[in-house]
């Protein structure tokens, strides 16, 4: 795999460089070596490398210096830092500089053979990141070209990305687009959604368990960063971990290793870490309910991800797009939208973003006769209270009492007086609830805590209402 590549090693301790020489030698790399900034300088004039090895602390000078240095002048080159055992500042300081990933002294080869193999397959056969990312991420928009870039750049890291934004403006695609441009494209990308996990069950979900450590543990069973083991993890919706489980995961990020619940020893894992909200994590910090040093750990590059109000000269084309998989879907003619249709998105505050716009173009074109979407077949109705938009990473704020409800593009005003004459409020509103429940939990794939985001209600809110109007 390696044949042919070459490696730079910088360290000034001699038996570190033979060993890590030795463990790179085995991969098939050739090795040179530094024991100096100075000298390391020298070497990358002469040569270029597929990777660099480089320690924090130098005799002239800090790895941080070197990693900076190469991210500018060889940017195809990654480098990674050897740091102190439990140095988490270090290593998130050398991430912040640029270095595509870390290891701790002492060398652990499985973890040093994990980091090669990663940093040599983002030479191999590589896609254009510029083409793929255009592809999953439209949008013209200054912030939309801002993100995309940005995204190329961090999928040549191995750095922990947290994915800041609101609800529905599309967290976990950056997310895959993310693994899909990185080194670990040819391994596993594992979602999961941390406040569809009961509490009690939280550490065997993550770390796995061994068969007989409690009540129902028939059989082994790996946990999700076992299952991510070569590629990503992503961990949406983090803020709802409890704090208990947010030491353990801090732990199981910094030591990259888990202990499944029941085993006597740890097991090595190979797992990048992604992460996303629509909760302010600084906020959350602040008020005691997020740990500091995780929030330091998990965040050390920051995408955030445009709302949908900010980038609405991105509006046509996104509509255009997603009409057109919506209809090549249901196997009909693409259909178009009319003037009055595209002012009327124009002038929508969009709460729920690019997923809302999806549900409006889905109902639109469901209940449309011709091939010409207006404004009437949008049936937009907005937030009587405001038309202000929601705050950056919080929820959007509920509807004022005196407007009516509208839940995934039910409206009560669209009801006719004989949907409603016969039947008493209590049964009418129940009927309202029960259909748009069911159409958000169809939209949603029935999983819960996307529909009950999708309802602008809490999870705990969805569960009970299922129970109360007998939804299975």
């Amino acid at each position: 795999m390696a044949e042919n590549r070459s490696a730079l090693v910088v360290d000034d301790e001699r038996d570190i460089r033979e060993l890590l020489v030795m463990a790179l030698g085995r991969m098939g790399l050739r090795c040179d070596t530094a024991s100096t900034l100075a000298e390391a300088r020298s070497q990358l004039q002469r040569n270029t490398y597929e990777l660099c090895l480089t320690d924090m602390r130098l005799p002239d000078g800090s790895g941080i210096e070197l990693v900076g240095e190469i991210t500018t002048r060889c940017p195809n080159t990654p480098v990674a830092m050897i740091t102190a055992f439990g140095n988490v500042e270090a290593a998130v300081e050398a991430l912040k500089a640029g270095a595509f990933d870390f290891v701790a002294k002492p060398v652990d080869l499985v973890v040093l053979r994990d980091l090669v193999r990663h940093a040599l397959e983002l030479h191999e056969g590589r896609r254009s990141s510029a083409d793929t990312v255009a592809t999953r991420l439209y949008g013209e928009s200054p912030a939309m070209a801002t993100l995309r870039g940005t995204i190329a750049k961090v999928a040549r890291s191995q750095a922990p990305v947290y994915i800041g934004g609101e609800s529905g403006v599309g967290k976990e695609l950056v997310a895959r687009t993310i693994h899909s441009e990185s080194g670990r494209s040819s391994g596993p990308f594992v979602p999961v959604n941390c406040g569809a996990i009961p509490a009690e069950l939280m550490e065997s979900e993550f770390f796995g368990h061994k068969k007989g450590s409690f009540t129902g543990a028939h059989v082994d069973k790996p946990g999700l960063f076992q299952t991510a083991d070569g590629g990503t993890l992503f961990l949406d919706e983090i803020a709802e971990l409890p704090l208990a489980m947010q030491v353990k995961l801090l732990r199981a990020i910094q030591e990259k290793s888990i202990r499944p619940v029941g085993a006597n020893a740890e097991v090595n894992v190979d797992v990048r870490i992604l992460s996303a909200t629509h909760k302010n994590l600084e906020a959350l910090v602040a008020d005691g309910r997020f740990r500091q040093d995780l929030y330091y750990r998990i965040n050390v590059i920051e995408l955030r991800v445009p709302p949908l109000r900010e980038r609405l000269e991105d509006l046509p084309g996104l509509s255009a797009k997603i009409l057109a998989r919506l209809a090549t879907h249901q196997g009909r003619p693409v259909p178009t939208l009319a003037a009055d249709a595209v002012e009327a998105l124009r002038a929508y505050p969009f709460p729920g973003n690019v997923r809302e716009l999806e549900n409006i173009l889905e109902r639109a074109l469901a209940l449309s006769d011709g091939d010409l979407l207006t404004a009437a077949d949008l049936r937009l109705i907005r937030p009587a209270a405001s038309s202000a938009a929601p705050a950056p990473n919080h929820s959007p704020a509920p509807m004022a009492q005196s407007a009516p409800a509208v839940v995934s593009g039910i409206d009560p005003r669209t009801l006719s007086p004989r949907d409603t004459a016969s039947s008493p409020l209590p049964s009418y509103i129940e009927e309202i609830e029960r259909n748009a429940i069911q159409q958000a939990l169809q939209e949603n794939r029935y999983n819960k805590t996307r529909t009950a985001a999708a309802l602008g209600i809490t999870f705990r809110a969805l569960r009970y209402k299922l129970k109360k109007l007998g939804i299975d």
